[in-house]
């Protein structure tokens, strides 16, 4: 069905925040809308790109712009150690500091300080194996951070120094590098901790979401006039139920002086098989009124079946990693770039695409680069790969507002994984 916004709510203006539902899909939680921020608005679903370190590795924000990303997520561990939350609040913000002009989230640093802590680096451990272990640790690392009811002290990565997040921190933080929205301080856990340790987790997590608010309301009314931040809480409880859907609940009952969270993130380890179950879970205990966002996804599969059950908004750094790995999507799947069969090849990566790596160089050119071992590789493949995944999420947002996102899941999946689609997946 289609839903028109004014009817919903009134049209919010520039330098507001708020979010208007646009339209739903039939039977389902998925739907379309917009998020007005300070720096403008986010049509969603939408993809966020990922500028971890305030710049999407390896490709200019103007560039970003051009292939149509509407908002850049930054990490608050990261940019806290360097180059500080002081240096870029001094630079006028993060989107100031970075020459982006449109909408920014910063993450909580909560994810990092737990991965990095546990030396899994990039990921959590996603394959659990019957395994249950409430001290996991990569193979061959040390212990770098540690939890307690206050917070969390951790090792830094890159020097060795001794540093401290705790919810205040963490708001306070956020509150200097400016993002548009940002998100509450969160205990993420693994698939490997034991159902004891989870249900603490969570239990610990509603304390600091509390805490945060508080300390977000604190230096909301100090920091007038800057424009307003949202605050995100995130929901844990790894593939639990009981423990998503009470998350969930708890969080949305939590307010202060009648003030509440301005959207909610779905956090945490999750199994690829489980992905849209647990999205469901979460979302048929969130309101309708307030974005949804979805922390780490990018394969196209996961994609569709998170916005269908619900996922408003997405972030992923998958697009620019591979892609300065060679591995660039197409509409008929993944492949490298610096194979042989692309040595020979005089033709764009994708014919179907629209993005500038595409229109002006080839695969042999981008073949040649990787073997070079040259820069310019990375940037055409982030550009080509960063502006695929918009594509798709933007291709998405519309059929689910002409009443086609069931046909578009089907033939998309079909030619991006075979006839049969993933593990069956895009059967109705």
């Amino acid at each position: 069905m289609r839903a028109d916004s004014a009817a919903l709510r009134p049209e919010l203006t520039d330098g507001q925040y708020g979010f208007v539902p646009v339209a739903s899909l039939s039977g389902r939680l998925g739907r379309s809308g917009v998020i007005t921020t300070p720096h403008g608005k986010i049509k969603t679903p939408a993809f966020v790109a990922v500028g971890t370190k305030a710049t999407v590795k390896a490709v200019l924000p103007e560039s970003l712009a051009a292939l149509g990303a509407q908002a850049v997520l930054a990490n608050a561990y990261h940019l806290y150690l360097q180059p500080g939350a002081d240096v870029i609040e001094a630079a006028g913000g993060l989107g100031a500091f970075m020459n982006w002009t449109g909408p920014t989230f910063t993450d909580s640093g909560g994810f990092q300080v737990m991965s990095l802590g546990a030396g899994f680096k990039k990921v959590l451990a996603m394959n659990t194996n019957g395994l249950e272990d409430d001290d996991v640790i990569a193979e061959g690392k040390t212990r770098l951070a540690h939890v307690d009811e206050n917070g969390v002290t951790f090792t830094s990565h890159l020097d060795g120094s001794q540093h401290r997040f705790t919810p205040e921190i963490s708001m306070q933080i956020q509150h200097q590098l400016g993002a548009d929205i940002v998100f509450a301080f969160d205990e993420c856990t693994t698939l490997m901790n034991t159902r004891d340790y989870q249900e603490q987790s969570v239990a610990r997590t509603q304390r600091w979401a509390a805490r945060c608010l508080a300390e977000h309301l604190r230096l909301t009314s100090e920091r007038v006039p800057r424009p307003y931040q949202a605050l995100f809480a995130v929901v844990q409880g790894a593939q639990y139920q009981d423990l998503r859907r009470q998350a969930a609940r708890d969080l949305v009952s939590l307010s202060i002086d009648g003030s509440g969270f301005d959207g909610y993130g779905i956090g945490g380890a999750l199994e690829k098989d489980n992905l849209g179950t647990i999205v469901r879970w979460v979302a048929e205990e969130l309101p309708m009124d307030k974005p949804r966002h979805l922390l780490g996804i990018s394969e196209p599969d996961d994609i569709f079946i998170a916005i269908e059950n619900g996922v408003d908004t997405f972030d992923c750094v998958a697009p620019s990693r591979v892609a300065r790995n060679a591995a660039v999507y197409t509409t008929r799947g993944r492949f490298n770039v610096n194979a042989a069969p692309s040595r020979r090849t005089f033709a764009p990566i994708d014919d179907d695409c629209d993005c500038y790596t595409c229109a002006h160089y080839t695969q042999a050119y981008l073949h040649h680069l990787f073997k070079a071992r040259e820069m310019l590789a990375s940037t055409l493949c982030t550009i080509h790969n960063e502006r695929f995944v918009v594509r798709l999420v933007d291709d998405i947002r519309a059929s689910i507002e002409a009443s086609a996102f069931f046909d578009f899941k089907i033939d998309f999946l079909r030619r991006y994984y075979g006839k049969n689609g993933p593990r069956g997946q895009g059967q109705e």
